[in-house]
């Protein structure tokens, strides 16, 4: 399957193109061309490191402090690695959307320091700066694609503005509740934010995983009902506004109930059982399923019956890892001009990631009496696989197109 057949994978999903983009700074550095170049770089190098370091630090392999607990770890893979792969995924797309610019270049790599700042400065003393630094984040995703859904008059994805200003309200949270100004728990902010990237690939999981499934596996036959797809998204918003307000107990099992029932049967209309023979369309569903594991987890762990933690890594490493990898190695092949066909390097991180999660999640529930090996296990999976991506890909995204276009 060629790129062009379904537009790079991030596109063509959302709302008819108005002309054609502007010229992704053809001359210059070519990993400052386009949004998702320096993003899935940066995304991919520090998923490696920072939880290799972290695994080291949590299984007692390493003496040296490093973060200031689970809290710093949820902060930094939420507001660190998964929203730079949100940057890049969103400065990309909305350029197709719109065929308007989003940040290249200069600006691009302004956005890119802004990020690696929030990164350092969580290390350090300086808890003002840091608050200021990665709140700011989110809001300059959300101005940088902002402008040009505006100015194309793309109405149906302004939500996306929106949600990044969750996003920053969410971070400023949880660095507001650290600092003592704010009386409300930090893990709020973590919840909050982790539920509005859950709508995020509730969203995007429903506009291409079927597209997708349809352009790579002829004869699939994945399909989408309205009603379905509605009920689906708004239980999702519902425990979104759920987790805000700080709802506890029947009504919130009640609701991840229903939104976990809604997201298995969207996905069974996808046909995920044939699309075996294509590794860039089965991550994406084998991703997917990790949704309505998360939510019945959190029902299950809402009712007493699981720790929470559980809950929780079903969503960050099975749906947010297994998604990422599998939209950054589609876009990557997509807009550098290659074949949208995954390769044995790139399989292998797939199935690293989703074994990570397998680890994870179930591993303690299996072997209880090694929980910290379970937990280590998991993160050197994790690490192994985006390490991969990022040796395999740097010269993909740091050179220019394969086919000498520009991008």
């Amino acid at each position: 399957m060629k790129a062009s057949s379904d537009l790079s994978g991030t596109i063509a999903v959302a709302s008819p193109r108005r002309g054609t983009p502007e010229p992704a700074a053809r001359e210059g550095i070519p990993l400052l061309r386009l949004g998702f170049r320096p993003f899935y770089l940066l995304a991919s190098i520090f998923a490696a490191s920072s939880v290799a370091v972290w695994t080291a630090r949590y299984a007692g392999w390493l003496a040296v402090p490093y973060g200031a607990g689970p809290l710093w770890h949820a902060h930094e893979m939420l507001f660190g690695f998964t929203m730079a792969v949100v940057a890049g995924f969103l400065f990309t797309a909305v350029r197709n959307w719109t065929g308007l610019p989003t940040p290249v270049g200069a600006r691009l790599a302004l956005i890119a320091v802004l990020w690696l700042a929030g990164r350092v400065l969580v290390l350090t003393p300086f808890g003002w700066a840091s608050a200021v630094v990665n709140a700011a984040f989110p809001l300059v995703i959300a101005l940088g694609i902002g402008v040009p859904l505006a100015r194309g008059g793309n109405r149906r994805n302004y939500f996306f503005v929106a949600l990044m200003v969750i996003v920053a309200c969410a971070v400023l949270a949880v660095h507001l509740a650290q600092l003592g100004v704010a009386e409300l728990p930090a893990w709020l902010g973590i919840q909050v934010a982790l539920d509005v990237v859950l709508f995020v690939m509730a969203v995007m999981g429903g506009r291409v995983i079927p597209m997708f499934t349809n352009n790579g596996v002829p004869g699939a036959g994945a399909r989408r009902l309205k009603w379905l797809e509605r009920l689906a998204l708004g239980a999702t918003l519902v425990v979104l506004l759920a987790d805000a307000l700080q709802v506890r107990d029947a009504p919130l099992i009640v609701v991840l109930g229903i939104a976990s029932c809604a997201h298995a049967a969207r996905l069974a209309l996808w046909a995920p059982w044939r699309t075996t023979s294509a590794p860039l369309v089965w991550v994406l569903h084998a991703a997917y399923a990790w949704i309505p594991v998360h939510l019945a987890l959190r029902a299950l762990s809402e009712a007493g019956f699981v720790p929470s933690p559980l809950a929780t890594h079903a969503l960050t490493i099975g749906a947010i890892g297994g998604l990422t990898i599998g939209m950054m190695t589609r876009t990557a092949r997509g807009h550098t001009g290659r074949d949208l066909r995954a390769d044995r390097f790139e399989v292998a991180c797939f199935l690293l990631v989703l074994s990570a999660a397998a680890v994870r999640v179930f591993g303690p529930l299996v072997v209880a009496d090694h929980y910290v090996a379970t937990v280590a296990l998991a993160g050197v999976l994790w690490s192994c696989a985006y390490a991969i991506y990022a040796v395999r890909y740097w010269p993909v995204l740091t050179r220019p197109r394969h086919d000498g276009k520009q991008g």
